[in-house]
Parts: structure tokens; sequence; C-alpha cells
């Protein structure tokens, strides 16, 4: 496996400064810690949100709490698995229910790159990320490859799903499923779905059964309404589609652990809105792709670009048919926008 890359002195020192305003504002503004003597014994619960120094609870009963975090605990966020002793009594002045004590190490996290705090997670103990596309807005391989690489990266099962197939016609069916099937050759699920005519709904229920998921996709996919057909008490906002623009709006505001009634919890997340990707390396992102990992290593220079160098094995691999065009295509297009994007946030720093 490729190592990550990582961080640079400069982003070290701005992530540890970032920490330490943090710490800082949240010293001043700590509500006073419960005493012992108002806590009862210690208890597993899950974190349904987070909200700067303090977190919602849920409890093995079903209870939900706002309860402090100790000092020692650095890492919060939501789907963590945590211990919590509960108030045996809440003060009317105050909304605080207990004090989360300590967290259980997790089995997988959710991350993104932070300009200030290098890699950021964002969600924790995830099952699958859910990754969601569509007829309309435009359905495009790209963005789906750029998730999938994000996946591979946090090491999440990807599954893919196509949404609004309500919207298939004659001069859209082909090219779609011939992409679809691209994916599924290498080993990827798909399945096809509408939130709108509830069509492939409920292969979605079993799908989700048991499992902690996160769904991921572009604005505009209909994530929100595909959640709302599973999960019609979520009551979540929906974005419209832009008639003249055809881009979606992102409604989701707090990342939150929801469950659904057939099974299976939810983490809904802005977080997942976007995966950026700057913080990889071309060797990481190659590898991120599954199908050139019997390829990477072999080519005739160590320093091979894999374009048109000379005994390059992923050029060999595509003319030979084990790797396609698109995919070949859309891995370049990555490693072209890393160095543009890097150079946008360095600018930002400096500005900032």
């Amino acid at each position: 496996m490729s190592k990550k890359k990582p961080l640079s002195q400069g982003q070290l020192r701005r992530m540890r400064a970032n920490q330490t305003k943090r710490l800082k504002r949240s010293d001043a503004n700590d509500a006073p810690e419960l005493q012992d003597n108002l806590l009862g014994p210690e208890q597993s619960g899950v974190v349904i949100s987070r909200f700067g120094q303090h977190a919602d609870i849920e409890t093995i009963d079903g209870t939900v709490s706002r309860c402090n975090i100790r000092r020692a605990v650095t890492s919060l966020v939501t789907g963590d698995n945590v211990i919590v002793r509960l108030a045996t009594e809440v003060q009317a002045s105050s909304s605080i229910g207990g004090i989360v004590e300590a967290v259980h190490p997790r089995k997988s996290s959710l991350t993104r790159p932070d300009l200030y705090d290098g890699v950021k997670i964002i969600a924790a103990n995830i099952d699958q990320i859910l990754i969601v596309s569509s007829v309309l807005p435009s359905f495009t391989t790209q963005i789906i490859d750029r998730y999938l690489v994000a996946s591979e990266d946090t090491d999440i099962p990807p599954i893919i799903i196509l949404n609004k197939i309500d919207l298939l016609n004659d001069d859209n069916r082909d090219d779609i499923e011939q992409a679809l099937a691209r994916y599924q050759a290498i080993g990827y699920p798909v399945y096809r779905v509408s939130s709108h005519t509830g069509e492939g709904v409920e292969d979605i229920k079993a799908l989700l059964n048991e499992k902690v998921s996160v769904f991921a996709g572009q604005s505009g996919v209909g994530k929100s309404s595909l959640i709302n057909a599973l999960m019609p008490e979520a009551d979540l906002l929906i974005g419209g589609v832009s008639d003249n623009s055809g881009l979606g709006q992102h409604t989701t505001t707090t990342a939150k652990l929801l469950h659904f009634q057939s099974g299976g919890d939810l983490i809904d997340s802005p977080g997942v809105r976007e995966f950026a990707l700057w913080h990889l390396d071309a060797t990481r992102v190659g590898w991120c792709f599954i199908e050139f990992r019997d390829f990477l290593g072999t080519c005739k220079f160590r320093d091979c670009k894999h374009g048109d160098d000379p005994g390059c094995a992923l050029r060999e691999a595509l003319e030979a048919g084990h790797i396609t065009q698109d995919r070949f295509n859309n891995y370049h297009r990555i490693i072209a926008s890393l160095d543009e994007q890097r150079h946008a946030r360095h600018f930002r720093a400096i500005d900032e």
C-alpha cells in the first residue's frame, strides 16, 4: 500500500496554531463542569452530533443528552462510540446532561483536508459510502472517480447508486449503462433507484440494514430526496435543481447520526458534499484506482508520469484492455487538478 504523504512543516505549524486558538476560545467559553457527585455510573453511548465543546450522546436506552467533553478527549466526531456519565440531577439553569469521559478506538474515519488542520476527521465508524450520481445533473464519471479515490484512501467500502432512473431515455441510457458496467467489471457494486417513483428503494433499505452509512455526491443528484424516501421521519430539506444552471443547492448544515426504521444508521454530513483531494500525492491517487494496482511500480522508469513515457506499464495495460480509457483519463484529470488546488490554497493561506 502506498504511504500517505506526511504534512509539510508549514501545514503542521498552521494546524498547531489553529488548534491552540480553538483551545483558548473553548477555555474561555466552557460551561462549569458537572460535579462528580451529580453524575451516574459510566455507560456506553454514541455521538449523535457535535456542537463546539458539547456533543449530543445517545445511550443504549435511546435517551439523547447534551454533554460536556472532558479536556482529555482531544478528538470527538459524529459516530464515535464513547463512555459517558449522565447527570443524576440537571440544574434548571443548565441544559448539560452529562460528561463524555472517553472515546473507544475507531474502526474507520471519514476525513477531508483542511487548510489549517491538515487532514480533519469529520465522522467515525462508517461501514460504507454510498456514492450517489444521477441522470440529472448530467451524469459524469469524473465526479464518481473522485469519490472513489476518497473512499479508497479512507479504506471505507464504496457503493455506486444511480438516482433518478425515471429520467433515463434513448439519448442517455446507453452511455450511462456502459459507464456503470465498467465500474461493475472492476468490482464496485452498482444500484439503480428513483426516489421519485420508489423504484429500487427497497434494495437500498436492505443494503443499509445493520450498517452505518454515508451518502456522498455532488449537489443536485438527489441525496436528500433519496434519504427522505428511505427515512421520511428525518424531514430533511430538499434542494431543488436550478432551472438556469442545472446545479443543485446544498442543504445539509450539521453532521448528525440518524436511524433508519428498517435498520441501520445514517451519518448525514456537510463534510461529504465535496471530497477535496489536494492532500494526496500522485502515487496515492494511482493506488486508489484499484485496477491500476497490479501495474504500479512496474514501469521502466521510476519517475514515470503514466503519460507517453516509454515503458509505462499503465499505458501498456490500457492498450491491452486491462484499464479503460475513461478511468485512465479521469486519473490524469485528478492529478492535473492537485497542483492547481494546492496553489490556490497556498495563496489563500498567505492572504489570511
